[in-house]
């Protein structure tokens, strides 16, 4: 039998929002799609596929990973030993696939190339993945977390404008967010003072389409970080790590940094006790197994942040929880498969304007901060794209890696 394959749909968020088997994803996630087709290959289990829109970006790929090397045979030696020992396919195989996440637009797709109904999700599956994968689920994680000192956290589910209204004139100021929305696109900040035609109008659309709008107050945040776990049917909920990332000013995803979970939950104990992270987690573990029984298998991640409440720093434990395989954990995955121990890096999600911006970027890249490779397969420094970079590219994912023992 074919092995399993992975397949990146970044469009998961937006198609479970649409919720119809003929979405159509908007040109520039069709463009994402395209760029990185091939990140999956990081993260595939060892014996697996990855399906990628054509063969010769897997060619490419390699092509430019061994330039990376700068003609040392015995770098090039390193980089093939740390490589992942994934396959590709260009075609649609009639096989198990493990996506980015389950989406009715992906099942029919993969319908129509195909694929034998005994590896698909069934109607009723995918309609569950939907319910748990809406920000109104935090409504029944959060108070179980808030219940632990040093944790903030407060969010309301509204159904109607009247209700909103109400709400943001009680607290001033608001985060609107829409129930199915990722990487901090259907976000909206807003004030009584700025309340307008425009702005209803924009929660309007957001109730008629998904039923509600999620609101929460503004906190003083100091940092991004997120629990990313992994659920399986039979052995249930675990712990997969740490995720400490970088937004920018609208809360869209920008990187991660690369780190080990010990100095992650160092860096984060500067702030708060590491008693509390633990206890968060271990409420989490137990939440989240109440929540998804055997509805779910896969990855997912609980976004976080610490901020400032009346002077202390306190944890907001449940911001998002992101049902479905996210930057956060490709990143822990890479840190821990590829990278030095001794190291540290950032692992970066770019979108470019213009076409040249990206290839040019990767030119300075290779120059500015050249590969170096352990005897033991672990890339000590240096840059390395993880998706093909050409002339047309406007999306990359790359990580640059330092190491200040040297």
């Amino acid at each position: 039998m074919f092995p399993n394959v992975y397949l990146f749909n970044p469009d998961y968020d937006m198609a479970m929002a649409n919720f119809t088997p003929y979405y159509k994803s908007p040109a520039e996630i069709v463009r994402m799609i395209a760029d990185l087709s091939i990140l999956p290959w990081w993260f595939a289990e060892e014996g697996s596929c990855v399906k990628v829109e054509n063969m010769a970006l897997v060619s490419l790929l390699k092509k430019q990973l061994k330039e990376g090397c700068g003609g040392s045979m015995e770098l090039e030696r390193r980089l093939d030993g740390l490589l992942p020992r994934a396959a590709w396919t260009a075609e649609w195989p009639s096989t198990r696939y493990i996506p980015w996440g389950w989406t009715p637009a992906l099942v029919h797709r993969l319908r129509q190339e195909g694929v034998e109904e005994r590896f698909l999700p069934s109607e009723d599956a995918v309609k569950r993945f939907r319910f748990l994968s809406s920000r109104q689920r935090c409504l029944e994680v959060l108070p179980e977390l808030v219940k632990i000192d040093g944790t903030c956290g407060e969010m309301k589910a509204c159904v109607s404008l009247v209700e909103l209204e109400a709400y943001l004139q009680e607290r001033g100021e608001l985060v609107l967010k829409a129930p199915w929305s990722g990487s901090g696109r259907g976000l909206l900040k807003v004030s009584s003072t700025s309340w307008n035609a425009q702005l209803a109008g924009w929660a309007a659309r957001i109730l008629r389409v998904q039923g509600v709008v999620m609101a929460e107050p503004i906190y003083d945040k100091v940092v991004d970080f997120a629990m990313e776990f992994y659920v399986e049917k039979q052995n249930g909920v675990r712990f997969a790590g740490y995720s400490l990332f970088e937004t920018d000013a609208h809360g869209n995803y920008k990187l991660n940094l690369l780190l080990s979970n010990t100095e992650i939950e160092h860096r984060l104990s500067a702030y708060v006790s590491r008693e509390i992270l633990h206890e968060v987690r271990s409420c989490l573990l137990s939440v989240l197994q109440q929540l998804l029984k055997d509805d779910y298998e896969g990855y997912l991640g609980v976004d976080m942040m610490i901020c400032r409440v009346a002077g202390e720093y306190v944890v907001h434990p449940c911001v998002e929880i992101n049902l479905r395989m996210n930057m956060g954990v490709v990143s822990r995955l890479f840190f821990d498969r590829y990278v030095s121990f001794s190291s540290s890096g950032q692992y970066v999600v770019e979108h470019y304007g213009a076409e040249g911006e990206a290839l040019e970027n990767h030119h300075r890249c290779l120059s500015a901060y050249p590969l170096k490779i352990t005897q033991e397969g672990r890339i000590l420094q240096g840059y390395l794209s993880l998706t093909p970079v050409q002339a047309t590219t406007h999306y990359q994912v790359y990580v640059v890696v330092n190491n200040m023992g040297l």
